[in-house]
């Protein structure tokens, strides 16, 4: 049995194989990588390395010969990311694999969040193609709001645009754990599963647990979009990355991110990172 995983030195890449080598043995794992010298540290573990591009299709099909499982993880490059996963699946028809896993979106085919067209449209490249699949739709990671979280202590303010709207993040290693689990058992063929975490929270409680965190008040100060957006871009981010980021919280008020699915406790047989926890990761 040989499990690909595609972007393996990204944050979640290198999750997903740290999980798998504790339910498979390295030999069984092929991590594809851009950048080979980059990956060192897997073939020091026994893991095979096979140079992997997006954009250099003469890479994928011989990179995907004799593989049997494959983790398709999103790109991320957004906007670019349908046809780079359109090769990816043209490539894995061709080399023979038999059966891909998706790390897609929390409710692709209805979430009104703007990244949901390419995993929409990535979806029904894999229905279309012929291949099993697994849909792994992965909510919003916990990370994502914590990125900040030294500036949010210094400052003792958390900004956001999402006023009091839910959200049912988990950790990062939580939904590598559950594509570790996918890849190495059965019965996910041609399932969905809507991944999102165990509890829920607002920004509100988000920036009191942080408080307590630090011994510290801290306050959440809610934003309009425009307000955001122009905080967020005199703060030096890429303006695709603050588009991404203010549609994420404005889309937060009307439901986008809260989900009450079990699905991911579920698949890793235990209820996900307390954003409490991942809080103390961070710090």
């Amino acid at each position: 049995m040989k499990i690909a995983i595609t972007g393996a030195t990204g944050q979640l890449g290198n999750l997903v194989i740290e999980q798998l080598l504790q339910l498979t043995a390295a030999q069984n794992i092929v991590a594809l990588v851009r950048n080979v010298d980059k990956a060192e540290h897997f073939k020091a573990k026994g893991i095979e390395l096979r140079e992997f591009d997006y954009d250099r299709p003469e890479t994928l099909v011989p990179a995907l010969l004799g593989i049997d499982k494959l983790l398709l993880i999103s790109a991320n490059e957004v906007g670019r990311r349908t046809p780079q996963h359109k090769a990816v699946i043209d490539a894995a028809k061709v080399a023979g694999v038999p059966y891909l896993a998706y790390t897609s979106l929390l409710r692709a085919d209805t979430s009104p969040l703007g990244l949901a067209l390419e995993h929409r449209e990535t979806e029904k490249l894999i229905q279309d193609s012929g291949l099993r699949y697994t849909f792994l739709r992965n909510n919003w990671y916990s990370e994502n709001y914590l990125a900040g979280v030294a500036h949010t202590i210094e400052i003792g303010t958390l900004f956001g645009a999402a006023q009091d709207g839910q959200i049912s993040s988990a950790s990062r290693i939580d939904y590598a754990e559950a594509a570790a689990k996918v890849l190495t058992s059965t019965g996910h063929e041609n399932k969905t599963y809507e991944l999102a975490g165990s509890e829920s929270f607002n920004l509100s409680k988000l920036a009191t647990l942080i408080g307590q965190a630090a011994s510290k008040d801290i306050i959440y100060q809610n934003l309009s979009a425009e307000e955001y957006t122009q905080g967020l871009t005199q703060a030096g981010l890429p303006a695709g990355l603050v588009e991404v980021i203010v549609d994420a919280d404005i889309q937060t008020i009307q439901g986008a991110m809260y989900s009450d699915s079990q699905d991911l406790e579920q698949l890793i047989g235990r209820k996900t990172t307390s954003i409490q926890d991942a809080i103390k990761a961070a710090l």
